[in-house]
């Protein structure tokens, strides 16, 4: 990513999105500095993943902007918005099945170590990309599984390959779609680690479900309802925002604190 003057890694401005006569997104403002981790949440129907796809080019959005670094996104299509430094993961695993952990780290690496598309040079030849590979790989902890293929991993280890993949070219900005979902409690919080480790220096947006997950996380909180972010500011702050606890938050932590009390 160029160097800028923004003071924001990532920055929404009025942003909107409809699909023909249905707004999702009324006019979303957001900014998120560098180096924070914040967390998007909201009912479902909100909005967050469109959001998500608006940030990382798969949608176009209706009106507004959408800057990285002050440099704004219209009209990118999301290869080369994540080729000035911002990466996705998605909620359904997303991974080239057949091939290694290394080979797959290795394919996210290629680009954003200067090899174009080339059919006479080979990988092993690669030295930086190889070895950045197995760096990522053993930041994840999979460097014991590094030749088994994608499609013989476990769930919360498909999902350690993907958080691998979308950090493994560099990126500056990481998007996370609900990166925890269908882990049990014992992966959540062994993920949760491994997100903090391997984001250190990076900004984060993801978007969770978990409370847990949410508060254990997050520098900041945006709250999304019906398209707007209605709140956005620190964990301690958000859970005490009545507009907050009125659209979302009260009956998630109503029966988070009814569990703990059993």
């Amino acid at each position: 990513m160029s160097p800028t003057n923004s003071e924001f890694a990532l920055e929404l401005r009025d942003v909107r999105k409809s699909f023909g006569k249905t707004e999702i997104i009324r006019g979303a403002n957001l900014q998120v500095r560098p180096g924070e981790r914040v967390a998007v949440i909201g009912p479902n129907g909100a909005g967050k993943s469109t959001l998500f796809n608006l940030i990382s080019g798969r949608f176009g959005s209706t009106s507004g902007d959408i800057l990285l670094a002050g440099r704004k996104l219209d009209g990118l299509k999301p290869y080369e918005i994540n080729r000035l430094g911002l990466a996705r993961s998605f909620q359904v695993s997303n991974l080239f099945t057949r091939l290694s952990v290394f080979e797959n780290l290795r394919c996210a690496v290629l680009w954003s170590k200067g090899y174009k598309y080339s059919f006479w040079k080979f990988l092993a030849d690669a030295r930086d990309a190889n070895d950045r590979a197995e760096e990522v790989m053993e930041m994840i902890k999979l460097h014991k599984r590094r030749d088994v293929q994608a499609m013989n991993l476990t769930y919360a280890e498909q999902r350690a390959l993907e958080i691998g993949i979308t950090i493994a070219g560099g990126a500056q900005v990481i998007l996370l779609d609900e990166p925890t979902a269908g882990m049990s409690k014992s992966e959540t919080a062994r993920f949760v680690n491994l997100i903090r480790e391997v984001t250190v220096g990076k900004t984060l947006l993801t978007v969770e479900h978990d409370m847990g997950v949410v508060f254990g996380l997050a520098d900041k909180i945006a709250v999304l309802v019906y398209g707007e972010v209605i709140a956005f500011d620190t964990p301690e702050r958000v859970r005490a925002n009545e507009r907050v606890q009125e659209a979302y938050l009260g009956s998630v932590l109503a029966d988070q604190q009814a569990a703990g009390a059993h």
